[in-house]
C-alpha cells in the first residue's frame, strides 16, 4: 500500500493549468471546465495557458475530482459540497483559534 503525502505551502504555490492537470490527474479541459462552470476559483484571463492556480485551488481541484468519481456529481454540485467543506474547515480554525472545543 502507498500513501501520498502532499506537502504544499499554500501561499507560495502557484501552478500553471497544466501542472495542476497533471497534479491532480485530470485533462486540461477538466479544469476548464470547472473554471467556466463556477466549481473552480475563476482567472483574470480569458486565455487558459495564462492561468495560475494557489496551493489552495490544487487542494479543492482534487477535492472536487474525488467527489465527482466517487458519488457522480456534476461539476455543480460537487462546487457546492465542496464550498461546504471549505467553510466547515473555516469555522472550525476559528474555533480552535478561539479555544473552544470542537467535541
Amino acid at each position: 500500500m502507498t500513501q501520498e503525502i502532499v506537502a504544499i505551502v499554500m501561499e507560495e504555490a502557484r501552478l500553471s493549468l497544466d501542472e495542476l492537470a497533471v497534479s491532480c490527474t485530470v485533462s486540461r479541459e477538466w479544469i476548464v471546465e470547472h473554471v467556466r462552470a463556477g466549481a473552480l476559483p475563476g482567472q483574470a484571463s480569458d486565455d487558459p495557458g495564462q492561468w495560475h492556480f494557489s496551493g489552495r485551488d490544487l487542494m479543492r481541484t482534487r477535492r472536487l475530482h474525488e467527489l465527482e468519481r466517487t458519488f457522480d456529481a456534476n461539476p455543480e454540485l460537487a462546487g457546492l459540497v465542496t464550498d461546504l467543506f471549505d467553510e466547515l474547515e473555516r469555522l472550525r480554525s476559528r474555533m480552535r483559534a478561539a479555544g473552544l472545543s470542537l467535541d
